[in-house]
């Protein structure tokens, strides 16, 4: 699992709450989720 803020490379990652986003670039960070509110813990999972 990986949390807000980290770059764990190219690939496609989903939250608990089921948003799935893709990174392009081995330097993208993972970002809060937009729908969740400002004070979120978010994590991330890679999705196969």
């Amino acid at each position: 699992m990986y949390a807000i803020g980290e770059k764990p490379g190219i690939g496609s990652y989903r939250d608990e709450s089921g948003h799935t986003i893709t990174l392009n670039d081995p330097d993208d960070a993972l970002p809060p989720c937009s729908r969740c509110g400002r004070f979120q813990t978010t994590t991330w999972t890679r999705v196969p």
